[in-house]
């Protein structure tokens, strides 16, 4: 019986769902060698909105974080989550954009690349999985898990032979809002290792609801290879289950994991004073570690409640909120069920934020709605009426084929666009994907080569993190 491996979520994911992926590289850094020592079988480090948040609010390069990353930690994997075609950010890209920012990204430290595509339309995978599988990366193949397909073992058994076909190495079962029940795990998984019991299978699921303990026990029981866990500080509620929980749980089991515990306290000490931190500057809301066993009817995953009050906030109608979580079900189904992942999960919250606001369903229509109904996304999983398809779409081309064969190749045009910043080539890569952000990070690292002292170190004066 093989030993249940651990990927910690601490520097992306659980600090994303908890804490809108504000965690500084400085505030990493520190403790990246006693992470590195605690035997985990990979690190989540990278990708998923701290990009974005390094450019946006951050003022930090993402591409150095992960170098700093990379050198401080030395014997563990380093793992990115990669939203296919739309790489980490909100649309589509060029296949010579995702083909440099898969090797870029292999380049600067990652080891293993976990791909999924929002609307698991795996034509949108098969030139990222390639391009990774040309740099000699190893690329795990994800299924997002939606209310549709949650308790569907077929549905799970076709993709993966799908996902392995376009050279996948291993197979995650990505559960981002907390839906995927206990039984429904364990014959999912059952049913993928009946299938091969040498395919790799890894779980991610979030505590939103409640039920992520039970079904990683079920998993497990199942036969998972790997499961995504975060220290006790950044576990529940919107994140996963604590690492220290499942150490603890398979105790003196077959499944048993030998991980160094006295490294682990030691992470568990330093990310509690950051947490403790975090809740006294409201970088994070205790709220956010509260169980929502509503997400089960909903769908609606805690990053997707965080966009939904924000855009409310920003609207001055926080008062709506309820009306919104009961109108985004509706908007759900309209759209064929569609897996609540970013940045799916952001077109729909806000389309149902329009209609409520607006007093009528559909009234006006947002771009980015328009574009998933078209098929600018992709297929979407479930078929959808064609007299709602007219109407959102109006007079405009259904796209049929693999959307990205629309867009012309754009490394050269960004290149040029980024010579008056560039420092180093994944510039323009930055640039490609969030524009303004980037643009607004350019100019914020010129201007800091003034604000050096005599002897080339950042002044005082400076906002740079002291990394």
């Amino acid at each position: 019986m093989p030993r249940l491996k651990i990927t910690e979520t601490v520097l992306r994911g659980a600090q994303e769902s908890l804490a809108n992926a504000r965690m500084t590289t400085a505030e990493m850094v520190p403790i990246l060698p006693i992470l590195d020592k605690v035997g985990y079988h990979s690190l989540d480090a990278w990708g998923g909105a701290t990009f974005d948040t390094c450019l946006r609010y951050l003022n930090e390069d993402p591409w150095k974080r992960l170098r700093i990353i990379r050198a401080n930690v030395r014997n563990t994997k380093l793992m990115m989550v990669l939203g296919g075609q739309c790489l980490l950010g909100y649309s589509h890209y060029p296949d010579d954009i995702v083909q440099f920012f898969v090797q870029k990204s292999i380049a600067n430290g990652i080891d293993i690349l976990r791909m999924y595509d929002p609307l698991n339309d795996v034509r949108n995978l098969e030139v990222p999985i390639r391009a990774a599988k040309r740099e000699k990366a190893t690329v795990q193949g994800t299924i997002c898990c939606t209310g549709e397909n949650a308790d569907n073992g077929k549905y799970y058994l076709d993709y993966a032979k799908r996902l392995l076909d376009l050279g996948a190495d291993s197979i995650c079962i990505q559960d981002t809002a907390g839906l995927l029940r206990p039984y429904s795990a364990y014959q999912i998984i059952k049913t993928l290792k009946a299938y091969d019991p040498n395919i790799q299978i890894q779980l991610s699921t979030h505590y939103t609801s409640g039920l992520a303990s039970m079904t990683v026990l079920k998993a497990v029981e199942a036969g998972l290879d790997i499961v995504d866990t975060a220290i006790s500080p950044f576990s529940l509620g919107a994140s996963q289950l604590s690492t220290e929980t499942i150490l603890s749980t398979l105790r003196k089991t077959p499944y048993e994991t030998e991980l160094d515990t006295y490294a682990l306290n030691q992470a568990a000490e330093y990310f509690t004073s950051i947490k403790l931190r975090y809740l006294r500057t409201g970088q994070m809301n205790e709220r956010i570690f509260d169980t929502n066993v509503s997400a089960l009817e909903t769908g609606v995953s805690g990053e997707m409640q965080h966009h939904v009050q924000k855009r409310l906030r920003q609207a001055k109608k926080e008062s709506r909120f309820e009306e919104v979580m009961e109108e985004i079900p509706r908007v759900l189904a309209d759209a064929g069920h569609v897996p609540l992942v970013s940045p799916i999960y952001e077109i729909i919250g806000t389309q149902a934020i329009i209609n409520v606001l607006t007093g009528e369903r559909y009234k006006v229509v947002s771009t980015d709605f328009r574009e998933l109904i078209r098929g600018s996304y992709g297929t979407l999983p479930s078929p959808i009426s064609r007299d709602f398809q007219r109407k959102i779409v109006k007079d405009g081309q259904i796209v049929t084929e693999r959307p990205a064969l629309q867009l012309a190749p754009a490394v050269e045009k960004y290149r040029i666009q980024a010579a008056p910043y560039a420092e180093q080539e994944e510039d323009l890569l930055s640039l490609a994907l969030f524009e303004q952000s980037a643009t607004q990070f350019f100019e914020w690292r010129k201007k800091q080569r003034y604000n050096l002292d005599g002897r080339g170190r950042v002044s005082s004066k400076s906002a740079v993190h002291p990394i």
